[in-house]
């Protein structure tokens, strides 16, 4: 493990080249929730920082499922980075508070996620479609079709 961290990311998943999050400087900083705003953010946040978004290789395409209940698709912003970077981010807001509230308990995440992936070279990166219906994202990214090259048998004289 390096101890130097990539300031251009750092991969979820080290078994998977094309996966890449964003690097955080301040993660695994213990932080006194005080110092943060009114209520215990810093942990609100966290959960919902790291979206989990689960990436499929079919024969004809890349597909990417993000759970995101109680999100409409005007909060969720699918892009594509120089190219050959998705990256799929978005923010679920914190829920107002009224004078005369009083919590028991706060479990749900709000707060902003970003998440970053490397398409792979076959990525047809022009027909990039995402779609959202029940709270689940999905993006899918065609393949180029594999050409197989033409084999033609020559005869052997002699």
């Amino acid at each position: 493990m390096s101890l130097v961290p990539s300031f251009f990311g750092r991969r979820s998943n080290v078994f998977d080249p094309f996966s890449l999050d964003i690097w955080d400087p301040f993660q695994g900083f213990p932080f006194n929730s005080s110092a943060l705003t009114s209520s215990n953010l810093g942990n609100e946040t966290s959960a919902f920082a790291n979206a989990r978004i689960d990436w499929k290789e079919t024969p004809e395409a890349h597909l990417f499922k993000a759970d995101l209940p109680g999100l409409k698709k005007e909060e969720v912003k699918v892009e594509l980075e120089e190219g050959r970077v998705l990256q799929i981010s978005g923010e679920r807001s914190r829920e107002k508070e009224e004078k005369n509230d009083k919590w028991h308990r706060v479990e749900r995440s709000s707060g902003k996620f970003l998440r970053r992936f490397r398409l792979p070279e076959n990525a047809k990166v022009d027909e990039v479609k995402a779609a959202m219906e029940n709270g689940v994202l999905t993006v899918t990214v065609p393949k180029e079709q594999v050409k197989t090259p033409d084999v033609k048998a020559i005869d052997i004289s002699g």
